[in-house]
């Protein structure tokens, strides 16, 4: 009788007590699907710096650099959607699909929206010895369509300000894409490239530091950590007299996340992106933190498509 009563008390526990771990029990890996030293990269390892100390497990970044951010997005899109592999990724995630036309994913089914992460303007950066000193000398340059111009990768937020720009004044730049705004700007600091198109974030300890010179950010105002800086909409450039741009990021994971999963995920994110240190960080770096729910995620990069898909197809912007 004793041990049918002890039996039964094991069972008992057993059911209330699920052996199944509670979500997260081990390592998360947040995929930055570029090189390291640009705005994916930098805005992955300050998250994940902060998520370990809220869901109390070790947050690793990958850099998986190709195919202007569809190698890495596509082992996210492939991951298990167990809440342990995740995916930091800009409004290229909805550009570059559209450029190619034969994406591994689609990206409004393949990936599950967990929250925004910040906002930052992009900058047109020159080699200190460059001639060019204001936006108009930038656009002058344009008008032949051969002035070398790099950026990190096509139909990256890079690259289309840059064909933003170029559609606002009538003017066509020779594109140089690379893997990354990192390896990028490693050609524009040694002079191999006269400009290129960053996010300020990625490029403001350049800039402090004298190895790159800023000529205007996208920008509705000036950023108060680059007061001298004008915004192009200050250039006196017929076409950009109205002209602002940003990059957001968002957190997403794979399809079919378990709901709980989605919800303990964005807690952490509210947390880690109203957290002071958090905040200033990425205020330091010129970008704006704010977490949203993941339906806020969702329409987003929803309105993002709906604005720049009809841009690439009218531009042509196709892979090269």
């Amino acid at each position: 009788m004793r041990i049918a009563i002890a039996l039964v008390g094991a069972l008992a526990l057993l059911t209330a007590h699920p052996a199944a771990a509670e979500f997260p029990d081990k390592p998360i890996r947040i995929m930055a699907p570029y090189a390291p030293g640009g705005n994916i990269d930098v805005t992955s390892r300050i998250i994940a710096d902060k998520l370990k100390d809220v869901l109390g497990v070790t947050v690793l970044v990958e850099n998986k650099a190709g195919a202007s951010g569809m190698i890495g997005s596509d082992i996210v899109a492939r991951a298990a959607p167990d809440g342990y592999t995740l995916l930091v990724s800009a409004n290229s995630l909805v550009a570059v699909p559209a450029i190619y036309g034969n994406a591994p994913y689609d990206w409004r089914t393949a990936f599950t929206p967990i929250s925004h992460i910040q906002r930052v303007p992009a900058v047109l950066l020159v080699t200190p010895s460059s001639p060019i000193k204001t936006m108009a000398d930038f656009i002058a340059l344009g008008r032949d369509g051969k002035f070398p111009v790099a950026d990190s990768g096509i139909g990256t937020t890079n690259h289309l300000a840059l064909e933003l720009i170029g559609d606002a004044t009538g003017t066509k730049y020779t594109l140089i894409h690379y893997k990354g705004s990192g390896a990028a700007s490693i050609d524009v600091i040694a002079g191999q490239v006269t400009a290129q198109v960053d996010q300020v974030n990625a490029a403001i300890g350049h800039i402090r530091s004298g190895k790159m010179r800023a000529i205007a950010v996208s920008s509705d105002k000036r950023i108060p950590e680059l007061p001298d800086v004008p915004t192009m909409k200050e250039s006196g450039v017929k076409g950009l007299e109205n002209f602002t741009f940003s990059t957001f990021t968002g957190l997403f994971g794979p399809a079919k996340m378990p709901p709980e999963v989605v919800a303990k995920l964005n807690a952490a994110m509210v947390k880690v992106l109203t957290d002071p240190a958090v905040v200033k960080r990425f205020a330091d770096l010129t970008a704006t933190a704010y977490p949203t729910t993941p339906q806020e995620t969702a329409a987003m990069f929803d309105a993002e498509d709906k604005a720049v898909v009809p841009l690439i197809k009218k531009l042509g912007i196709k892979p090269e």
